[in-house]
């Protein structure tokens, strides 16, 4: 059985309000017995992008598991390197493959800069599609997760959707034939959500920062009262997932 932590959007910016909802958090998984396979920060790690952001961010995710992290739109690629990978802070498209004993995951750069709407780049899709045939390919017996922080598919909910991932269907085609991917895992829209895209799982961890109400729900576009969340992946050994979502009053 793999075990994923799923967290999203800290939005962290040396203020207390976002200090305090990621300590909720991170120490919540600190504590939990376990054992957790990961725990994936699906981008947004960072308000400003700043050097002093990503100190605090490391030191908050300094966790008991491996912690996988990737951008966000409020990221910005050559500071992320530095203040979280220990990196030459370069800015081309941060794409990497982290292979664990029960599981292989691929974390994509969705970040256009300058932008906060998202696009998976023809280097970032060229990547991909070798990467799903070479080294997280089927012959390694492993599932597969693709990670990314903009989710691929309208959520219905207007303050995302002008922003979320766009030209899909090159990422769709990618991803054909390809069994061994086992689920899409993403962020950016601030809510707990799950669908599906290119036929499989699409699950959207919910932010840590705030919350993104539906239109329906009569509320303000952001809502920074609402508990902080994250999520459980629960993969058994049928290749069945099972998402689990956690709010932290």
């Amino acid at each position: 059985m793999t075990v994923i932590a799923h967290v999203s959007d800290l939005h962290l910016d040396l203020g207390a309000r976002a200090t305090l909802r990621a300590e909720r958090v991170l120490n919540y998984l600190r504590d939990i017995p376990g054992p957790l396979d990961a725990v994936l920060v699906s981008g947004d790690i960072a308000d400003h992008a700043t050097a002093e952001e990503y100190d605090q961010a490391r030191a908050l995710l300094d966790l008991p598991w491996p912690v996988l992290v990737l951008p966000g739109n409020h990221d910005r690629r050559g500071p992320f390197r530095a203040g979280l990978l220990d990196e030459k802070p370069e800015d081309e498209e941060l794409n990497r493959v982290v292979r664990l004993p029960r599981g292989i995951f691929v974390l994509c750069d969705s970040t256009i800069p300058g932008s906060d709407a998202g696009e998976l780049s023809d280097r970032t899709l060229d990547w991909l599609e070798q990467t799903l045939a070479g080294e997280a390919g089927p012959e390694s017996g492993l599932p597969v997760f693709v990670c990314f922080h903009h989710p691929p598919v309208e959520l219905h909910t207007p303050y995302v959707d002008r922003v979320r991932q766009f030209r899909e269907e090159r990422l769709a085609a990618v991803l054909a034939g390809h069994s061994q991917v086992v689920a899409l895992l993403c962020g950016h829209a601030h809510v707990a959500a799950a669908t599906t895209f290119a036929g499989l799982p699409l699950l959207v961890g919910p932010g840590v920062a705030s919350t993104v109400p539906l239109p329906l729900e009569g509320r303000d576009p952001v809502d920074y009262e609402l508990a902080p969340a994250l999520a459980f992946h629960v993969l058994d050994d049928r290749r069945r997932l099972v998402t689990h979502y956690r709010a932290l009053a």
